[in-house]
């Protein structure tokens, strides 16, 4: 039997659509504008997002496993994919009443939402791609 000493993440792949419009309310117009320019379209804008969630852990001893694939995507899909799939960010999802919904806080929100249902002794690691070319992780 192998002896546990690293840890092993794994990474659940998924996607989600939203719109969402970036936009300081304790801006003028035109600073909003200078600052998020297409993105502070007053009309919203949308992206197609794709999310990787890591879970990172040592393997249980009976089943191998950090976490369950299925218990991850459930955990996925009722905490993130309902709340934000085919949503408008600013509108539709309470927290982002009072929050800039940017892909750094969508992350973050991401994080809240995955961490609270998550085992203690499980790290997590968010990656958001906005687009192919752009994306974040939190934390860093």
């Amino acid at each position: 039997m192998l002896k546990q000493q690293y840890k092993t993440s794994i990474v659940r792949k998924e996607h989600f659509n939203a719109a969402h419009r970036l936009n300081n309310v304790h801006w003028s117009q035109e600073k909003n504008s200078e600052v998020f320019g297409k993105c502070n379209n007053p009309n919203y804008h949308g992206h197609n997002y794709e999310l990787e969630v890591k879970v990172i852990g040592f393997c249980d001893p009976e089943t191998g496993y950090v976490i369950d694939t299925k218990i991850l995507s459930d955990i996925i899909k009722n905490e993130v994919l309902e709340k934000l799939d085919h949503k408008n960010l600013n509108l539709d999802v309470i927290e982002f009443k009072e929050l800039n919904p940017t892909a750094e806080n969508i992350a973050r929100v991401i994080f809240t939402l995955l961490r609270k249902n998550l085992d203690k002794k499980l790290d997590l690691k968010i990656k958001l791609y906005e687009t192919s070319r752009n994306f974040v992780e939190y934390p860093a």
